[in-house]
């Protein structure tokens, strides 16, 4: 892995990784704002995000222990929310780490929807897996110090949500995969059939369902692929 971080197109990747970074940590301040001012231990969300590390999840988490809900329901939300990456890590599998069980332990934990974006709109084999440990561990660092800083200044911060924070990831993920979207037809009609059936599935599913039901268009997309 060090050797991949060591190559020519670090500087590039690490330009291009700066916006997918710095909209992180800016949402990563608002969870750990969020959390302390609803009155959890500033502890709560900085050992959360190191561990857990899934930013709709443990909004959602937290969304439900600041409610009134019990540990057990919180995990069962974070879980349910975040069961996408499974398929995710699929696409990305060939970068996960290699021989290494620690290095795929590691990879795994750093698979997010802006990571996965990220490498897979790189072309080249040993450019995507240079991108994703490049990507990952920028992202992880700036999530995780953006949650400290929001948790420790707590309330100070006043109403995160009119700031509009939350638009934060949609705009960089949608910068991500236009490019895919703009060369391949399939991958366009798929993300067309994804959205239709999120859209669809939102009045009656939880937050967070209908991002994993629209994983639909790539089953469609994989299957017409391996006809062809």
């Amino acid at each position: 892995m060090r050797s991949l971080l060591r190559t020519p197109m670090m500087a590039p990747l690490v330009r291009d990784s700066a916006l997918v970074w710095l909209a992180s940590g800016v949402v990563g301040v608002s969870f750990g704002a969020v959390a302390v001012a609803g009155g959890l231990p500033v502890w709560v969300p900085v050992v959360m995000s190191l561990v857990v590390y899934a930013g709709s999840a443990q909004f959602s988490a937290v969304g439900v222990l600041l409610a009134g809900g019990g540990p057990f329901a919180a995990a069962a939300t974070g879980l349910l929310l975040n069961t996408r990456t499974a398929a995710f890590s699929l696409a990305v599998a060939d970068v996960l780490g290699g021989r290494s069980r620690l290095a795929r332990f590691l990879g795994a934990h750093l698979v997010t929807d802006e990571t996965v974006a990220f490498t897979l709109a790189q072309s080249d084999p040993v450019r995507r897996r240079t991108a994703f440990w490049v990507n990952g561990l920028g992202l992880f660092a700036a999530w995780n110090i953006g949650v400290l800083a929001g948790a420790l200044a707590g309330s100070a911060l006043g109403d995160t949500a009119t700031y509009g924070l939350d638009a934060a990831f949609p705009a960089v993920l949608m910068a991500l995969v236009l490019p895919a979207l703009r060369k391949d037809a399939g991958i366009r009609r798929a993300a067309v059939l994804g959205a239709v059936v999120a859209l669809a599935v939102t009045p009656a599913v939880p937050a967070g369902v209908p991002v994993l039901l629209a994983l639909a268009g790539l089953f469609v997309y994989g299957r017409r692929r391996a006809a062809a």
